[in-house]
């Protein structure tokens, strides 16, 4: 599965550019099928030959932060790698945090 579309790297906003943004659009979900850990882009650029993902990241400790490409295309556990949740829509990040209260 390719995580990241050309469609997406056109919709994510720019690295830094939702900073003041009080409750900004989550773009895209990322989850690995033997995990709890969840991955939620806000933003993303270019660096180098990687794409930097800022986001909010569901686990055990859930925080905003960043996350890679090429990182999450190197997981395999027990032969599965990370995916892209095709059937997510974007909305708002209170929203996503909302949809984990109870788990």
């Amino acid at each position: 599965m390719k995580l990241l579309t050309e469609e997406l790297r056109r919709q994510l906003p720019p690295l830094y550019s939702q900073e003041h943004v009080k409750d900004p659009m989550v773009i895209c979900k990322f989850f690995h099928p033997l995990s709890n850990m969840t991955w939620y882009a806000i933003e993303g650029s270019a660096e180098g030959d990687d794409f930097i993902f800022f986001g909010w990241v569901h686990a055990d400790f859930p925080e905003l932060g960043y996350f890679s490409l090429n990182e999450m295309q190197e997981v395999k556990v027990m032969g599965l790698g990370i995916e892209r949740d095709l059937h997510f829509t974007p909305m708002k990040l209170s929203e996503v945090k909302k949809l984990h209260e109870h788990s």
